[in-house]
């Protein structure tokens, strides 16, 4: 489905209010705030993409991979929090916490932040905010195009030296879209931009320089092609099943799967089916329903080129 990014974002807004306002003691005020708040900062979102200033910032000199506010620890005192695209707010519940914050923030270059004078989430609470002021937003209220793929590009080769495989466009699409996302956008985003990323990716994993290109989500694959691909192992692996077994091997399509069933509940209703082919090359798993003779399924793994065998 097309990201539309106007519905998401009157979504995200929604949500945001519900949270940080229903507890307050004059909601209306509230979401003023939070109006204010999206006019400055942008669209509410659920996740930061990894190459954010917001992220990328605090961690330099770190060793670790961060995914999160959480991991940092300039945002330590942190305590329920909206993200938006050019920073967030968050409501400790102690004055202390919040000047603390306030203090490791202003020590970082290109980041500020500052308390408000009106509560959010509850009238107790410190509300602060937290901006990256060099990100500036295009007229479509995502990154301005030039400062999103430079900060991309710049933590893609800041990873180089330590990285051992090569993750596609499809395994990390999340960490480097943010969420939430479509198939090449986000509210952080626009489709220029998530577009040229993604070449930029693919140039620099065929070049070789981080390692064996390693394959795992299918996405690229359509929601029904998955659902086949689920079906026609998990059936297979039924239909050669002795009853008994839990681990067994059996051949489909030229390939050799291997397989795990167990009776869930040890009364013949449910069987909680796995199948493997090669080293992950292809993973399904699933339960399958002997009265109804039908299966449910997680999302595939796996390789396309072994994935698209059992279509």
């Amino acid at each position: 489905m097309e990201f539309r990014a106007p519905s998401v974002a009157t979504e995200q807004t929604m949500r945001a209010a519900s949270y940080l306002t229903e507890n307050l003691e004059d909601p209306s005020a509230g979401r003023m705030v939070l109006n204010g708040l999206i006019n400055e900062l942008g669209s509410v979102v659920e996740t930061f993409p990894d190459w954010h200033p917001i992220l990328t910032i605090p961690a330099k000199g770190s060793t670790e991979e961060i995914y999160g506010l959480n991991g940092l620890d300039a945002y330590k005192t942190i305590d329920h929090t909206v993200l938006f695209v050019r920073g967030f707010v968050t409501c400790p519940y102690t004055e202390e916490k919040a000047d603390r914050l306030i203090e490791a923030v202003e020590k970082l270059d290109e980041l500020r932040a500052y308390k408000l004078n009106q509560p959010l989430y509850a009238d107790n609470a410190y509300p602060v905010v937290v901006e990256a002021y060099s990100v500036e937003l295009e007229a479509d209220g995502t990154i301005r195009s030039r400062d999103a793929l430079i900060w991309f590009s710049q933590h893609l080769l800041n990873n180089v030296w330590s990285s051992q495989v090569a993750e596609t466009w499809w395994n990390i699409r999340s960490l480097i879209l943010g969420s939430p996302h479509g198939s090449r956008s986000s509210l952080f985003v626009n489709q220029h931009s998530g577009a040229h990323m993604r070449k930029i990716l693919e140039a620099f994993n065929n070049s070789g320089m981080f390692g064996p290109i390693k394959e795992s989500s299918l996405e690229m694959l359509s929601k029904k092609k998955r659902d086949t691909i689920c079906e026609t192992l998990i059936r297979a692996a039924v239909n050669s099943w002795d009853g008994e077994s839990e681990k067994f091997d059996f051949e489909l399509r030229g390939e050799t799967c291997r397989a795990n069933i167990r009776d869930t509940w040890g009364d013949g209703h449910e069987l909680s089916v796995q199948v493997v082919i090669g080293d992950h090359d292809l993973y399904v798993s699933g339960f399958f329903y002997q009265a109804k003779k039908q299966a449910t399924y997680t999302e595939p793994r796996g390789k396309r080129a072994f994935a698209e065998k059992f279509l």
